[in-house]
């Protein structure tokens, strides 16, 4: 039997969200960057969450649901990232 290869997203997610929180520390502390850090902290967060969320879904609406809440969160975070 072939064995799938896995990407553990989840695992993925977790890292990302990390990694965001320790490079956020370097930023300047300014009003509006202390704003889009504190956003981004939580759309980065909220990602990993929402997904691990998705995989206790009760049912597949339920799931597609909540994955489509997590690509929304990673957007937000991306735009927050282009505009820092």
């Amino acid at each position: 039997m072939e064995k799938r290869k896995q990407y553990d997203l989840q695992k993925r997610l977790v890292k990302f969200s990390a990694s965001v929180i320790v490079n956020i520390s370097t930023l300047k502390k300014e009003f509006a960057s202390e704003q889009l850090i504190k956003q981004i902290i939580r759309s980065t967060i909220s990602a990993a969450l929402n997904y691990a969320e998705a995989q206790s879904a009760e049912s597949r609406k339920d799931f597609i649901h909540k994955m489509k809440i997590c690509l929304k969160e990673l957007r937000e975070s991306q735009v927050n990232m282009e505009i820092m």
